[in-house]
């Protein structure tokens, strides 16, 4: 007969204890997470973590208070909504909150030793603003391809953009297109342009960097491109966003 070995101290009171709390806190992570999803498919957020991470850091520029301004997705011009997917993610109305193309060569590139970079979708972006922290580590971007599908899966196409066109920073301070359009401009979002659609949203991947107006080169040549890519994409290509 063979005789049964006890479980080791190790297993007993270490092992089995932390397993215990770990996957009962993400299971709470989690949940917390859903509310908040849930949340934000009926209310429009006040405040959110990329803002927040603002305030609490001041960098050098931050303005003393910031400019908001709440515009419902109706009432955005479809040439501004249009621009900003052109910029930022063309397959929008067509993937599932991931692209697993656009990862699968950002990891390459990463293995590569060119650093974290790219692939995130509008869905992941829209995460990153609203639950996550600044930076392009490994931990934050795990955090953030769940939520992307979360999203996606509980609030639909429109809401994310509705969400990421006015939570997003134009600006130092200056969050959505509401406000951008009078910061940049000194005109209503209803009264701008293709042109400064575009303009915008060339700024976005760096908007400390790039002023829309007067716009620098780098802004003239990217919205030049991005006002062709609107172009070809063609003003039916949102149509279908549910």
């Amino acid at each position: 007969m063979v005789a049964r070995t006890r479980p080791s101290l190790l297993s007993r009171y270490i092992l089995r204890p932390l397993w215990w709390l770990t996957w009962r806190l993400l299971l709470v992570l989690c949940l917390l997470a859903l509310l908040l999803i849930l949340g934000v498919k009926v209310i429009d957020p006040p405040v959110w973590s990329w803002m927040a991470w603002r305030e609490i850091t001041r960098p050098p520029g931050y303005p003393d208070s910031i400019r908001h301004q709440w515009v419902d997705l109706e009432q955005i011009p479809l040439s501004m909504q249009l621009a900003v997917v052109a910029s930022e993610d063309q397959r929008f109305p067509l993937h599932f909150g991931v692209d697993l193309k656009a990862i699968q060569q950002a990891l390459g590139d990463a293995l590569d030793g060119q650093g974290l970079r790219g692939a995130s979708t509008l869905t992941q972006q829209t995460a990153k603003n609203l639950f996550l922290w600044p930076g392009r580590d490994w931990a934050r971007k795990g955090i953030e391809l769940p939520l992307a599908l979360a999203l996606e899966g509980v609030l639909g196409k429109r809401r994310i953009l509705e969400l990421y066109l006015n939570i997003v920073e134009f600006a130092p301070g200056v969050y959505g297109v509401g406000a951008a359009s009078e910061y940049w401009f000194q005109r209503p979002l209803s009264r701008v342009s293709p042109q400064q659609a575009a303009r915008l949203a060339a700024v976005l991947p760096n908007p400390w960097r790039y002023p829309a107006e007067p716009p620098s080169p780098h802004v003239r040549q990217r919205a030049h491109w991005i006002l062709a890519q609107m172009q070809q994409l063609g003003p039916d290509w949102l149509a279908s966003l549910r």
